[in-house]
């Protein structure tokens, strides 16, 4: 059997801080058949200048260099150039473990997802995320588990089969935040064969100021108007999945806990529109604290104006 191909996917804008440190990551890997595309998103600072390096050093560099799109452009421009049996999305800000693409290599079979963890990097600390692992399964069976975990659908903790993810016209939404809702959980859902394992190997770079202000209220209209976009197209989604009826319900509670961050004058302006999408009837009631929950929430947010 061949040894099998991956494509790491790196989306990199003003990251002139910490891009270097992730392709010295990736490049030190030691599983080493693997192509790296990196996607020059408009960057403005020396980003460019550091992927030139590593350009002159290894020859499995694809480069894109493209006008200021966006994360999901980066990436969707990204797979449209892979050549590789399956896709890494890495974002230029974080690193990985040097024997990331080994442990994956190991588990990966003929999978269509493979879920590992990460560590959360602080200035001062790492704090490990260790999650229990499961074996193959169906992805409604999979999600059920991983609805459990932290950063659910982050989508650098997962490998996913290109041919499996192209067949599917699987692809990021432009412009909007939360891409990564949107998306992973759908490509969890409808696979056939996902498998996660307790493996830390990637590291999440928590960088100083990237935590949008709470005062800035443009941009949490923003982002909940796309959630509420987001939602509306994966429910759309999964009516043609069977039992996906706790999937749905992730996506509502998402929602519920994106408007009950928000301050008072946007829940005002946000209430009827998550009466208008029915959100509250997507959650779960397959047990008899869901059951209350939902009762509790159907009261709350159809009575509140």
């Amino acid at each position: 059997m061949n040894k099998l191909k991956y494509s790491i996917i790196v989306p990199a804008y003003n990251t002139e801080k910490y891009i270097d440190k992730c392709l010295k990551s990736i490049f030190s890997n030691t599983y080493k058949n693997f192509e790296v595309i990196i996607v020059n998103d408009g960057s403005t600072d020396k980003t460019e200048d550091i992927i030139n390096k590593y350009i002159k050093k290894y020859d499995n560099i694809i480069h894109i260099k493209q006008k200021n799109m966006g994360l999901s452009m980066a990436r969707n421009n990204g797979v449209k150039k892979a050549t590789g049996d399956y896709l890494l999305f890495i974002d230029s800000d974080d690193y990985v473990e040097k024997n990331l693409l080994e442990n994956i290599n190991k588990n990966i079979s003929d999978l269509d997802v493979l879920r590992y963890q990460l560590n959360i990097v602080y200035s001062d600390k790492v704090v490990p995320c260790e999650e229990e692992e499961f074996n193959v399964t169906d992805g409604i069976s999979a999600f059920e588990k991983i609805v459990r975990y932290k950063f659910i659908e982050m989508a650098s903790l997962y490998v996913i089969n290109r041919k499996y993810y192209v067949d599917n016209n699987f692809e990021f939404e432009k412009g909007v935040y939360h891409e990564d809702y949107g998306l992973l959980p759908l490509v969890i859902a409808t696979a056939k064969k996902v498998k996660s394992i307790n493996y830390l190997g990637y590291n999440y770079v928590q960088r100083d100021g990237s935590i949008m202000s709470s005062n800035d209220t443009e941009k949490m209209k923003k982002k909940m108007d796309d959630m509420l976009f987001l939602f509306t197209k994966a429910i759309k989604y999964l009516d043609n999945i069977p039992n996906s009826q706790n999937v749905k319900s992730f996506y509502a509670n998402s929602i519920i806990d994106k408007y009950n961050s928000l301050n008072d004058e946007l829940k005002k302006e946000y209430i009827n529109k998550i009466k208008d999408l029915k959100v509250i009837s997507y959650l779960s009631n397959d047990n008899f604290k869901r059951k209350i929950k939902k009762i509790l929430y159907k009261i709350k947010y159809e009575v509140l104006k």
